[in-house]
């Protein structure tokens, strides 16, 4: 799995922290970095992977899972490369945080919690877990508090409010600190209210 991978921030190999950029369908690593500059994330090695032909999977996040094979399994193990490589330089899980926006937040929340551990935080700017319905079985492990802030609109044309709330419901049983803040007709953005949150709840300074 050679998937492009660009840096900003911090090195790696001189950071105490890295924040993974997750970028949605149709945009690239470059449009999701941007958005680092309103973030409290001065201290942050920043790793933003590059999807394959811009997109993480080919279909909407909500058909069965088999649809969007083999990209799926291939998207979540690019992610979950990108956590190897920066744990080989030094930074331990507690201090990695995931970023995504519309389907780099779908991807953000279902690698967490198909891997709950303590992680520094998640940030899904409108996302919600993949699937047909919420597949309990594959998710394990323990967010130990593990702060996720999610924002979304109501109405959103791609991600359903009640997609968003299983997907709380879910992360909460798994021992995250789940904060949802449900937008009225935000749209398919990311609004200045939801980053003063994930600073606030997420990036705070420690």
């Amino acid at each position: 799995m050679n998937t492009e991978i660009i840096t900003d921030g911090i090195p790696l190999n001189q950071a105490k922290k890295a924040l993974i950029m997750i970028h949605g369908r149709g945009a690239g690593a470059h449009d999701i970095l941007s958005v680092a500059k309103h973030l409290n994330v001065q201290d942050f090695a920043l790793v933003a992977p590059q999807a394959e032909n811009r997109t993480w999977y080919p279909y909407s996040f909500l058909v069965p899972l088999e649809e969007n094979e083999p990209s799926f399994s291939k998207s979540l193990e690019a992610i979950h490369q990108v956590v190897v490589a920066i744990q080989q330089n030094g930074i331990e899980k507690e201090n990695i945080y995931f970023l995504g926006f519309s389907q780099g937040a779908c991807l953000a929340l279902e690698f967490t919690a198909r891997n709950a551990a303590k992680y520094g935080g998640v940030v899904a700017f409108t996302g919600g877990l993949i699937g047909d319905k919420v597949y309990e079985e594959h998710y394990t492990g323990n967010f130990e508090g593990t702060p996720i802030f999610i924002g979304t609109s109501d109405p959103d044309f791609h991600v359903p409010v009640e997609r968003v709330n299983e997907s709380e419901a879910l992360l909460k049983k798994l021992g995250a600190n789940v904060t949802k803040k449900i937008y009225e007709n935000m749209g398919h953005t990311i609004s200045q209210d939801e980053v003063d949150l994930a600073n606030e709840l997420v990036f705070t300074k420690k």
